[in-house]
């Protein structure tokens, strides 16, 4: 398999406090990976140091290259609650971004361009509503035009921070599968995710941060009262019929 991302001594400092401490893993193509930890953990600090995005010290390397260099190769989905809905622009427009890494600065968007948007907001169940203000939407709506958008960009690599908070279950539904879809199609995808009772549903392999790495591997490995206890400080129980985790802190 080939190593899509290397993350080696990765560190984050806010002022005086350290936000991620040191944490180094290496990624495979074609598998679904679920970023966990507590508030505060560093997940989605995590994900801005890989991209670029956060000030940090140690080296990422995409596809064995700096990943500066693989900007078309990587898509990235924010919060929700860092977008401005109130921006007057077009679901169409925004999933037409997704190929701006592609078009150069002197050339508009071709026929090509066209056909990608519309296909992928198709595939998001989201192409009739391609001539609305992205504000007009639902909150589910509104993450499944995103997706759209990186979908449009073509890339091997997807970072998604939080993207099932606060949408409906249709959204959640179309959005899992269509990330299942780009793993099944040799993409890596980096999801960070709070709902542990979909996390053996939902993902290949497991990270595990609270600050610093406390593991990663494949979910039946990781997914562990022990393991998760170390991530969360705190117990673990078990309850339900199919005995899922729940973290109870300390």
């Amino acid at each position: 398999m080939t190593d899509v991302l290397k993350v080696e001594s990765l560190s984050v400092f806010y002022e005086k406090n350290q936000a991620v401490n040191n944490i180094s893993f290496r990624a495979e193509e074609g598998n679904l990976i679920g970023i966990i930890g507590p508030n505060g953990a560093g997940k989605s600090t995590l994900i801005k140091a890989i991209l670029g995005l956060e000030k940090a010290t140690g080296n990422v390397s995409v596809f064995g290259e700096n990943v500066n260099d693989m900007r078309k190769k990587i898509s990235y989905v924010p919060q929700r609650n860092q977008i401005d809905w109130d921006f007057p622009v077009l679901v169409e427009d925004v999933v037409k971004m997704g190929r701006f890494t592609h078009i150069p600065w002197y050339k508009k968007s071709g026929k090509k361009d066209v056909e990608i948007v519309i296909e992928s907001l198709d595939k998001v169940g989201m192409l009739d509503y391609r001539k609305r203000q992205i504000g007009e939407l639902s909150g589910g709506q509104q993450q499944r035009v995103f997706i759209a958008r990186a979908l449009a960009q073509h890339a091997d690599l997807f970072f998604l921070d939080e993207p099932f908070v606060g949408i409906d279950v249709t959204s959640e539904e179309i959005i899992i599968n269509l990330l299942r879809q780009l793993r099944n199609e040799g993409k890596t995808v980096f999801v960070v995710h709070h709902d542990l009772s979909k996390v053996e549903q939902y993902f290949d392999q497991l990270l595990l941060i609270n600050k610093e790495l406390i593991e990663f591997g494949a979910v039946k490995k990781v997914y562990q009262p022990e393991i998760l206890s170390k991530t969360y400080k705190g117990s673990i129980q078990l309850f339900g019929a199919n005995e899922n985790m729940m973290v109870v802190s300390d």
